[in-house]
């Protein structure tokens, strides 16, 4: 092997293993955190301990985060909902769109990935605020929907790229009618995009500071914000142990993805 090829591999593997490395690291150390058996957030922790988790998990002594975590839950389902709803019949029909029209839909649907949400979410209650609605839970499945639903948008249309046209004609060749054929020949084929769309929409939504803090009312408490009162106060262990959580959750929902959306892509 020449001199440049191990320079390049040296170079390409090394800054590599430093990206991997900068992604993992904070994740390692908040979930090593998360089993202290001291009484604050610290680096290295003071002994091992699920005490914190069996604190989260408390209903008396947690019963305000259990109040936000099931709020959000509900803001996360419902926004998913709302961006199936409309992302995936959009993602399906730029697919049928040619010329122009096709090249200015898709920036229309992906522009609210390109505002910051900090700016979105004072900009919508500004607007909200101009015809009379107050902040509210429902409002913020609306700000979510409208944020995180081109995520769904480009997993959805990803697939919808790569389905075959003829399958769709024989279908109504056959007699079928279109919406028929949509219920039983397209929507089946666009699972993996419509799941893994799914999972990044809750995600975000699950975990939205910026747009949860304009248009949450005072007494609609969701996750992170309630996570950053309890740091600002007190350094509450129990934030790493929701964390903890959180990390399980992601990992499962990825080796699920993983098992669902290989075998389709394989197929």
């Amino acid at each position: 092997m020449a001199n440049g090829d191990r320079l390049y591999r040296a170079v390409v593997f090394g800054l590599g293993w430093l990206a991997v490395a900068f992604m993992v690291a904070p994740v390692a150390v908040g979930l090593v955190m998360s089993f202290t058996a001291g009484q604050t957030l610290k680096f290295p922790p003071d002994g091992f301990s699920l005490r914190w988790y069996t604190a989260l998990f408390d209903p008396v002594r947690s019963a305000p985060i259990h109040t936000a975590i099931w709020n959000s839950l509900q803001i996360a389902v419902l926004t998913v909902l709302g961006a199936f709803l409309f992302a995936m019949p959009a993602a399906y029909g730029a697919t049928r769109l040619k010329g122009k029209v096709s090249a200015i839909v898709e920036p229309l649907m992906l522009a609210p990935l390109v505002l910051p949400t900090l700016v979105y979410g004072l900009a919508a209650l500004i607007a909200f605020s101009n015809i009379g609605l107050r902040p509210s839970l429902p409002l913020v499945v609306l700000g979510h929907v409208v944020v995180f639903g081109p995520l769904m948008y480009r997993a959805c249309i990803a697939i919808a790229q790569r389905l075959d046209p003829s399958l769709e004609e024989a279908s109504t060749l056959l007699g079928v009618g279109a919406f028929m054929t949509f219920l039983r020949i397209t929507l089946p084929l666009m699972v993996p995009g419509i799941l893994a769309g799914a999972f990044l929409v809750f995600m975000q939504s699950l975990d939205n500071v910026s747009v949860s803090l304009f248009l949450a009312d005072a007494r609609t408490s969701v996750l992170p914000l309630r996570m950053f009162q309890m740091i600002e106060e007190s350094l509450d262990v129990r934030v790493a142990a929701i964390s903890g959580v959180l990390i399980g959750v992601v990992f499962v929902g990825l080796f699920f993805a993983r098992r669902v959306l290989e075998p389709a892509r394989s197929a």
